[in-house]
């Protein structure tokens, strides 16, 4: 079954998106954290972590890639910003669809909670 970030990807709902190339696909959260919160996912399905293996663990790189030029765009380089990925549902992920979160635009303190 596909998840709701595929179906963003093969643009069947809406998404503010803010990045794209041909392995990744990064968008606007819905619920903000931070004042820049993109959600940065592969274009192919991985459910969590635990899912990576020798033939997908590339995607990664691609993640965070992505999540440098983001920070270029949105001139938050600098000044410095947040990459976090959730596995499962103790860890907070709610999408089992692999995703990097962007956070920036204000102090982000830790630990996190």
């Amino acid at each position: 079954m596909a998840t709701l970030f595929t179906k963003i990807i093969q643009r069947e709902i809406p998404a503010k998106i803010v990045y794209e190339n041909e392995k990744v696909l990064a968008f606007q959260d819905i619920h903000p954290q931070a004042p820049h919160h993109v959600l940065i996912v592969p274009k192919i399905e991985i459910p969590t972590i635990n899912d990576l293996n020798s033939e997908n663990v590339g995607v990664i790189g691609e993640l965070f890639l992505a999540a440098k030029e983001i920070a270029k765009t949105l001139g938050v380089s600098e000044q410095g910003y947040r990459v976090v990925m959730n596995c499962n549902e103790d860890g907070g992920q709610t999408v089992f669809h692999l995703h990097l979160h962007f956070l920036a635009g204000r102090s982000l303190h830790w630990p996190p909670g």
